[in-house]
């Protein structure tokens, strides 16, 4: 059936006029009309209707930042997660060694040494104990450092005489690798780690998918890491095609794949509704937990001031030559000093930015020096960020910027600025559940037990909140005509809960999403 009506809810548009209407019609997944509920019946009486049972309805969610394969693989890895020690971490591995034919690759994620008791430092020799024969690679829980054994070391052709990287640090102790890599220097093992299978791929965007749909998003922007863009776009565009992606998809290639994407003569848009290639997806540094985004002063009681990807000027070049193809630039800036020499990138690119309507933004923007905040609005950015790091790198924020913590996260600044905000969660680093991330950046409290996070003043209306989640991602991707509010002539993607949380933010702890729909059809419903 192509046409359906839903009706009885309470279904907030977000239209100029913040429209609030009882029921909507769609036909063959768009809006076709919008009112009260005799409004709708009356012109379309034919339709099937779906009894929407007084739940709020809301746009669909899209997550502007996340790793989409990585999502639905970490569902399968070790899971490291939550671990309170380096011996907790390790009971974890030997747990799966267990469970695996010798010799095999152990995959994990999620370690977190800055959460460990003081002292506790990974080495290649805890997981040696519990895995001689296997090689084991664990991704931290930011994905910016790599935890692995002497038999991954051995395979990857990583030694003492192995040089460190542009970009990245091999850790060693008297010349010798411990196990520990940084940045860069992490793709000298994850090369060596085989490829999962196109049909494991593929099974692990669908697993990804559904568990979306239970958290109300129905569009994602994938952020491809280095290596997987080909199989990943490969098994994207093949559910496309059989009609099995029922999601979203704006997708980005990595920098190395620039030059390729330029000889071919590729830009930024291209794609249809479901799967298109948004942006060229760049570092500028690391992360805050792995003490490696790159800092105008050092980390509190450390000389340390993080590892830029690139030197200012090669990062000036890359993005100008990345505008002056086209391309739309996502650039991951996390510490003080990335996110100025990011804003300095794009201030230089901004004649080839204007010559093709680029939308460049900015991924994570955690730490911005209050000076370098006027530049967003100056530069018509995009600020691509997670309202749930705010909450649960709380603590390590405090330990390694100190005072620098309280202008962190700076959502209502760079919103006064002129800057569009675009939210996501960064799964898997965090779990894609919108209503708590809305949490966050309402109340800037911590939704576990809603302690006052720094930087109060920084919180936003509810009303901002949820545009970051809706129409600020269609923006950044050049698709407000499509989606982001629920309008005639618009996708039919919408969520219904069971709070209204416009009226009552304070709900927003306990929401749940009762139902997903996308371009019509009901995908999760409980």
């Amino acid at each position: 059936m192509r046409g359906i009506r839903f009706h009885n809810g309470r279904i907030y548009t977000l239209d100029r006029g913040d429209t609030v209407a009882q029921a909507l019609a769609c036909w063959q997944g768009r809006i076709v009309a919008l009112g009260t509920d005799a409004e709708v019946r009356s012109r379309f009486p034919e339709f099937p209707e779906v009894d929407l049972g007084g739940l709020v309805v809301l746009p669909a969610f899209t997550d502007a930042h996340l790793h989409l394969v990585a999502l639905g693989l970490s569902r399968r890895q070790v899971d490291l997660e939550g671990a309170r020690s380096l011996r907790e971490a390790v009971l974890r591995v030997a747990e799966a060694v267990r469970r695996t034919t010798p010799g095999t690759w152990i995959l994990g994620r999620g370690w977190e040494p800055s959460r460990w008791p003081e002292g506790e430092v990974p080495s290649r020799e805890d997981l040696d104990a519990v895995a001689p024969e296997s090689p084991v690679v664990l991704w931290s829980r930011d994905g910016h450092l790599l935890w692995c054994n002497s038999q991954a070391l051995a395979r990857s052709g990583v030694g003492p005489g192995t040089p460190d990287p542009p970009g990245g640090v091999i850790e060693r102790v008297g010349g010798t690798p411990t196990g520990v890599l940084r940045e860069a220097a992490t793709a000298l093992v994850a090369r060596a780690v085989p490829p999962p299978p196109e049909s494991e791929v593929e099974s692990a965007v669908l697993e990804a998918v559904r568990h979306l749909h239970r958290h109300g998003i129905t569009g994602v922007h994938h952020m491809a890491g280095p290596g997987e863009d080909r199989s990943v776009l490969a098994v994207l565009q093949r559910l496309h095609q059989t009609g099995s992606l029922r999601l979203r998809v704006v997708a980005a290639i990595p920098a190395q794949r620039l030059e390729e994407a330029r000889r071919l003569g590729l830009k930024s848009g291209l794609g249809d509704e479901w799967l298109r290639v948004g942006f060229v997806k760049i570092f500028a540094d690391g992360t805050l937990g792995s003490q490696t985004a790159a800092m105008l002063e050092p980390y509190e009681g450390q000389q340390n001031m993080g590892i830029p990807a690139y030197e200012r000027e090669e990062l000036v070049e890359l993005v100008t030559r990345a505008a002056r193809a086209g391309w739309s630039c996502a650039v991951h800036a996390i510490g003080d000093r990335a996110n100025r020499w990011t804003l300095d990138a794009f201030e230089a690119a901004q004649d080839a930015s204007r010559q093709y309507g680029l939308r460049h933004r900015v991924e994570h923007a955690q730490l911005v020096h209050p000076t370098d905040l006027p530049r967003f609005g100056q530069l018509r950015l995009v600020a691509s960020m997670q309202p749930i790091h705010c909450a649960s790198d709380e603590a390590i924020a405090r330990r390694y910027w100190g005072p620098r913590s309280g202008y962190a996260y700076a959502w209502r600044s760079l919103l006064r600025s002129g800057a569009v905000l675009a939210f996501g969660s960064d799964a898997p680093v965090e779990v894609p559940d919108v209503l708590r991330g809305m949490y966050v950046a309402v109340f800037r409290r911590h939704p576990e037990d809603g302690r006052e996070l720094p930087g109060p003043e920084e919180a936003l209306s509810v009303r901002e909140a949820l545009r970051a989640y809706t129409l600020g991602p269609a923006y950044a991707a050049g698709e407000e005509h499509l989606k982001g509010s629920l309008e005639v002539g618009k996708v039919a993607d919408f969520v219904a809960v069971d709070r209204d949380v416009l009226r009552q933010p304070e709900t927003l702890r306990e929401a749940r999403v009762r139902m997903t729909v996308l371009g019509g059809e009901v995908v999760f419903s409980e």
